[in-house]
């Protein structure tokens, strides 16, 4: 196949939506619908015949792989890690989920094997006296006794070989029909490196279990224990992602159910508002019916719109809760039925999934309501020349009509707050008259545009926002005022940010020696001075500007900003002027 091939969410190989597994999905093969024969575990935790999986068509993608594949399996655990490499990536999809599936080096035979589902088969097997199982020696004739020493099932021609051997002579061998009470009687599992040693060992450093001879050679001076003394540790974490999980589940079906109430909700009123429009049509002959016709077709259209979205999200939902029930019924049957053994290798797949899934983000509440509104003494036009009555409402704000008003629009100050009013209006230019519109606001420096100002919208539940920000720095800053991720009328513009308005420290007076009683030392920013020692102005002396002004500046406007800039200019004695 050519690599750059996407796989297909809906190939043949899918289950149909809506397929019921049941307890037979413990035993069963959701394709070939038979016991399991060689079950792989997939990384979304569903279980398929090992011919199953290799019959599906596998798509190539080039892929960057190391040593860490992100899909555990039995044989590559003990695989040396490797320099990651650009080569093709195999996979497939899960024939229950469509989940992408990519394959370890080893292909399909190289996943999970599911050795709890084995365990599960055998048991269903025995409760059907044995039909279906082969005899594990001679592989050619039903089983009849199992040997509870060797955990092996044997026909009637090997169990007596199986006596007749002097190794085998004693282990005790019993009728099946006797193991039907039984939960599990499930074969050894041994290791797949050294297959004739079973999995009895847990490496912590490698994080599998291993067998006798792996911990004396490859995994030679790393921690290990007995699998049954490390069981309770790997065991908790996996419970505690299960117990994160469990409250999705709960809340994908509430909300489910929400979708299907609100679905309801919207049908009921869709009928109510058609019945409305049909019953006004009928005093206006052909324009009134003109003009039904085109609410109808625009009450369908809303209808249709909001619909899809509901059923979209429904959809979603769903298969977000068939992956977290997959999760979860997996997992708790794992850690209900499954030996340590089965507990532990199938952990990092488990786990990987169950956090996988508790990530994800999803909306518990429908993503749109039934505000659908009739209204018939509105005005609609003219049809065919007559003026006709009655408009479909949903009122919904339109950006392009929304307006901004305030004084601030275009200036500021520095480390002053600034604000204005953002006015909403729908498509015919009516104000909303109320609140909870989705407004996002940003003002960005011209010139560092990676610096956005904090910014403050307050809604007033009328139809109106109040806008405020703080602009830390002068300069030009780009003002965007969005509703619902659209740009409003006017939006973006530009705001020239001034530098902070500066309050005056002196006195305005007609002259220095007025305004300080008399005072020599008192000074004043206009230069003037008078004869016999007075530092200050005053009126007809030398230096005074013939007009009321500032003492701290010179400014003759009352109504002003400060321009001292504190130097030598200013005498510090001309703040004296303020206390008189």
């Amino acid at each position: 196949m050519s690599e750059n091939r996407k796989p297909l969410l809906g190939f043949v190989g899918k289950l149909p939506s809506g397929t019921a597994l049941g307890n037979s999905g413990k035993t069963h093969c959701p394709l070939c619908m038979g016991l399991f024969k060689a079950p792989r575990l997939l990384p979304c935790l569903h279980t398929v015949c090992t011919t199953c999986l290799e019959q599906l068509e596998p798509y190539s993608v080039v892929d960057i792989r190391g040593g860490d594949s992100d899909t555990s399996s039995e044989g590559s655990i003990f695989q040396e890690l490797k320099p990651p490499s650009l080569q093709p990536q195999i996979g497939i999809l899960c024939p229950v989920c469509d989940t992408q599936v990519d394959l370890p080096m080893g292909g399909v035979k190289a996943l999970t094997i599911d050795h709890l589902a084995m365990n599960d088969v055998m048991l269903e097997s025995l409760r059907g006296e044995g039909q279906g199982l082969v005899c594990d020696l001679c592989s050619d004739r039903e089983v009849e006794k199992r040997c509870q020493t060797c955990r092996a099932n044997l026909c009637h021609f090997c169990c007596q070989a199986h006596r007749r051997q002097k190794k085998t002579t004693y282990h005790t061998v019993v009728d099946l029909k006797d193991l039907k009470g039984y939960s599990r009687i499930g074969k050894p599992i041994l290791c797949p490196v050294h297959p004739a040693e079973e999995l009895r060992l847990f490496c912590e450093l490698c994080d599998r279990p291993v067998c006798r001879d792996c911990v004396v050679g490859e995994h030679r001076e790393h921690p290990y224990d007995f699998a049954s003394n490390v069981i309770h540790k790997h065991g908790d974490s996996m419970r505690e992602l299960l117990r994160g999980t469990q409250p999705h589940v709960e809340a994908l079906e509430e909300a489910l159910a929400q979708i299907t109430e609100m679905n309801s909700a919207l049908q009921k009123r869709v009928e109510a508002v058609a019945a409305d429009v049909r019953t006004f049509s009928e005093g206006y002959v052909k324009a009134i019916e003109e003009h039904r016709d085109r609410l109808l077709k625009q009450l369908e259209d809303i209808r249709v719109q909001k619909e899809n979205s509901l059923q979209l999200q429904k959809a979603q939902l769903e298969q977000l809760l068939a992956d977290m029930r997959t999760g979860v019924e997996f997992t708790e049957h794992l850690l209900t039925s499954g030996s340590d053994l089965e507990i532990l290798i199938t952990k990092g797949v488990v786990v990987e999934r169950l956090t996988k899934l508790n990530k994800v983000e999803y909306s518990a509440h429908p993503g749109v309501n039934d505000k659908i509104r009739f209204s018939p003494q509105q005005r609609a036009g003219r049809c065919r020349g007559y003026e006709v009555y009655g408009t479909i409402n949903t009122k919904e704000v339109d950006p392009a009509k929304c307006v901004l008003q305030g004084e601030d629009l275009h200036r500021a100050r520095e480390k002053q707050t600034a604000s204005f009013t953002l006015l909403c209006k729908d498509a015919a230019g009516e104000s909303m008259g109320r609140g909870g519109d989705s407004v996002h606001v940003a003002v960005v420096p011209k010139d560092k545009k990676d610096s956005p100002v904090r910014t403050l919208v307050q809604d007033n539940k009328d139809g109106t926002y109040y806008v405020s920000y703080t602009p830390k720095e002068p300069g030009v800053y780009t003002v965007l005022v969005c509703v619902k991720e659209q740009h409003v009328q006017g939006s973006p513009f530009t705001v020239t940010v001034r530098k902070r308005h500066r309050s005056h420290t002196g006195v305005f007076h007609c002259c220095t020696f007025c305004s300080s009683g008399g005072q020599k030392t008192a000074r004043c920013a206009c230069g003037g001075t008078m004869p016999g020692g007075y530092l200050g102005c005053g009126h007809g002396h030398k230096g005074h500007p013939g007009r009321p002004h500032w003492s701290c500046c010179g400014k003759f406007a009352e109504k002003s900003e400060c321009t001292w800039t504190g130097g030598e200019s200013a005498p510090r004695s001309l703040l004296r002027t303020v206390a008189l």
